[in-house]
């Protein structure tokens, strides 16, 4: 039996960088035209992901397979970086 997260206790963790959900096709469109990446090549996060379900619960939705995860993390070094995720299913 797997116990249920409070989103804003994930969320808002220390270790969690800051996590946006992008589902607008457009929007993706144009930030895959930016990166000159197609969706297949960004690395993945699953929709099983304990962030993917706190943002789920936080947002009243499911979030789409296909959708990006903009994540922004603090570097020591760069300042700050974003990097991008697509939702997927886990593998079975």
């Amino acid at each position: 039996m797997s116990e249920r997260l409070d989103p804003d206790v994930v969320l808002n963790h220390e270790m969690v960088p800051e996590h946006e959900v992008i589902d607008d096709e457009e929007e993706i469109e144009r930030i895959l035209e930016e990166l000159g990446l197609d969706r297949e090549e960004l690395p993945r996060i699953f929709t099983n992901d304990p962030v993917v379900v706190a943002l789920s619960e936080k947002l009243g939705r499911k979030i789409p397979e296909g959708a990006l995860i903009r994540i922004t993390r603090k570097s020591p070094t760069a300042g700050e970086i974003t990097v991008y995720r697509v939702v997927t299913k886990p593998p079975e």
